[in-house]
């Protein structure tokens, strides 16, 4: 699930909330995109990928958000790791969409469990139906 966005790194292009399948991220009003809607999060790592600068750590757990220590995610070497795992960081690399259309039924599927935990989560709320 998206843990952390480091604004300090992020340099305000949006990428990761055009990609976002499910709309988690929201355009920030001082460049940072925000999380918005964590609990519509699939854990793709979509955001991630495509964060050129490296200001998204996504935690491995799709059910539940982890704490966040920002400078224990970056000593850990996972930020832009994924990037960096995939070849996404090579500048003589063009195909970046090449390895990841098998993703279209994972993204399905990610969406579907997301509106299922989402609908779980609201189902008791005031002024819901069930």
């Amino acid at each position: 699930m998206i843990a952390h966005i480091f604004e300090e790194l992020c340099d305000g292009c949006n990428a990761c909330v055009a990609v976002c399948p499910t709309h988690v991220l929201d355009p920030g009003m001082d460049g940072a995109p925000v999380i918005a809607r964590l609990d519509q999060c699939q854990t793709c790592f979509m955001c991630e990928l495509y964060c050129e600068t490296d200001a998204i750590y996504v935690g491995p757990d799709q059910r539940v958000a982890e704490p966040v220590d920002a400078d224990a995610i970056r000593a850990s070497g996972h930020l832009g790791r994924l990037r960096k795992d995939y070849g996404w960081d090579r500048p003589d690399r063009t195909d970046h969409l090449a390895d990841f259309w098998q993703l279209g039924p994972l993204l399905r599927e990610g969406a579907e469990i997301a509106a299922r935990r989402y609908a779980d989560r609201h189902a008791d709320a005031p002024g819901q139906p069930g």
